[in-house]
């Protein structure tokens, strides 16, 4: 399964249709598997319950994959009887925002599968800047859960409106600034967590609300262990839950009526899972943001030229000076002008292959060096004079 290519969600259905174990998990261990994925922290690392190998996939598809696994459960305990692709889609269709932001420019698609698609790209394509969008893979996905307490209430009542999504991001949101303000020292993480709840915000909020006012929003036991996490996310972001931050959580599962357990849970989680992924986690590493870019960019464009080796060989085979260009470039620097045909010809190769498509994107140019690096390693060895196998 290919989750930037079309028929991905059908492919999946299939798939998940031979093993539907996942479907039949607890509530709570279910949601344990959407923390351990890192769902609900806007970091995805894995795939929930590991009901796919994660393979070459880059963070925005395991993202895609653990929002459709996780409407998928809601509707399996909420609605089985209902079509879950139609049912998804009058969800989307029903909230305003998104009707109006991006699912009326969809609706010429004609099976059901290819609409959900677009509609879930576009939910969670981050539409920034190239550079700003590998750096920040998280922060347009932290609030995403909130889809997923939508769609159950929409499950139950038939109905959903944008209020609900306002009265959730803004509780979750003074919830989570409450904890940074009894921070002392405020870190370059802090900070770069507070730009992640902004940056999320789909709506505009004039008015202040203080945490007494929001506490009171957050009602069903899904709200309120997203809530917990949340909180403890941004208690953590000095590595460490101080004595006055721990106390905010014991009061915050007392306002919820949990039991003090739940929040000790929470932390142990939380602190695991950035233990075990601090490695895959670009705020937690000490590598600046060009440094951090150009790791990502090389690992994006060795992920699909692996995905695409063959049709990608194909489509250079019948570029014959492209071909001819790239195989000198083995073994000498090629003047500007070559440079040039080399990089017109590949865009005109790229365009033939939809996972390819970032390329296209403004900015897209800067990752055209890095394709070029690892187009040879296509190439028969015979063309490279100096190429060493690793």
């Amino acid at each position: 399964m290919n989750p930037s290519a079309d028929g991905w969600i059908k492919k999946l259905l299939k798939d998940v249709s031979k093993n539907e174990t996942f479907l039949q998990l607890p509530f709570n261990t279910f949601y344990y598997q959407l923390k351990l994925s890192g769902y609900i922290y806007g970091n995805n690392v894995g795939i929930v319950n590991d009901v796919f190998d994660k393979q070459d996939w880059t963070d925005e598809e395991l993202c895609k994959v653990n929002h459709i696994l996780a409407l998928l459960y809601i509707h399996q305990s909420k609605s089985p009887n209902k079509d879950f692709l139609e049912s998804v889609i009058q969800f989307y269709n029903t909230v305003e925002e998104y009707k109006e932001s991006f699912i009326q420019g969809l609706l010429g698609k004609k099976q059901s599968s290819m609409l959900l698609e677009g509609i879930i790209h576009k939910r969670i394509h981050i539409d920034d800047n190239l550079i700003t969008k590998n750096f920040n893979y998280f922060i347009t996905n932290a609030l995403l859960f909130i889809d997923v307490l939508a769609y159950q209430k929409y499950l139950k009542t038939n109905s959903i409106s944008d209020s609900y999504f306002k009265r959730m991001e803004l509780t979750i949101e003074t919830i989570a600034l409450t904890v940074f303000e009894l921070k002392t020292n405020k870190t370059k993480y802090d900070k770069s967590l507070i730009k992640l709840f902004e940056s999320s915000l789909r709506y505009q909020y004039t008015d202040d609300k203080s945490y007494n006012d929001v506490i009171k929003f957050v009602k069903t036991p899904l709200e309120k262990y997203y809530a917990v996490d949340i909180t403890c996310m941004a208690s953590w972001t000095d590595k460490e839950i101080d004595r006055k931050e721990f106390e905010f959580l014991k009061q915050l599962a007392h306002d919820l009526k949990l039991k003090e357990e739940v929040i000790q849970h929470a932390v142990n989680d939380i602190n695991l899972f950035y233990i075990n992924n601090k490695d895959q986690i670009t705020l937690l590493t000490k590598k600046n943001m060009a440094q951090s870019f150009y790791d990502n960019s090389s690992k994006m464009v060795i992920k699909l030229i692996n995905r695409n080796s063959k049709r990608l060989l194909k489509e250079l085979k019948e570029s014959k000076e492209l071909m001819y260009l790239l195989t000198k470039s083995t073994n000498r620097h090629l003047t500007e002008e070559e440079q040039k045909k080399v990089h017109d010809q590949l865009l005109d190769v790229i365009k033939s292959i939809p996972s390819l498509a970032i390329f296209m994107l403004p900015g897209g140019a800067i990752l055209l060096p890095l394709f070029v690096k690892f187009i040879p390693k296509l190439l028969p060895s015979s063309f490279d004079e100096n190429r060493i196998e690793d």
